[in-house]
């Protein structure tokens, strides 16, 4: 009976169930980075007015807010998009995982009862 423990099925259904348990803990560590990176979005940088070239003028006042408007848009999008494919991960990976590890349950419990009735 051990040799049935080893089957190719089981085996398949064990490979499964790793690879969708590690897409299930790297979609949830994903997902707390991007709630955290939504929570508190990068600051921007600030590049200063240029120092060598004095004939060039620098960007207005305007043109600064506007620039960390638009960077800050930029962040909130992009933070978005990666909660968005960290949730989409965990809610298409848990229940593949799932399904395949109660298929694995319902073998260990049947496989008793299987090994008994022919041996009756």
């Amino acid at each position: 009976m051990a040799d049935a423990r080893w089957s190719l099925r089981n085996i398949y259904l064990y490979v499964v169930c790793l690879i969708t348990l590690i897409m299930v803990i790297v979609g949830g560590a994903g997902t707390i980075r991007s709630v955290a990176e939504l929570a508190y979005p990068d600051p921007g940088y600030y590049w200063g007015e240029p120092i060598l070239v004095k004939a060039q003028e620098g960007p207005t006042a305007e043109q600064r807010a506007e620039q960390e408007e638009f960077a800050r848009a930029q962040s909130v999008r992009q933070g978005v998009l990666n909660l968005a494919g960290n949730l989409a991960m965990v809610l298409i990976a848990g229940p593949i995982y799932l399904y395949h590890w109660r298929k694995i349950e319902m073998e260990h419990v049947d496989t008793p009862v299987e090994a008994a009735a022919p041996g009756a």
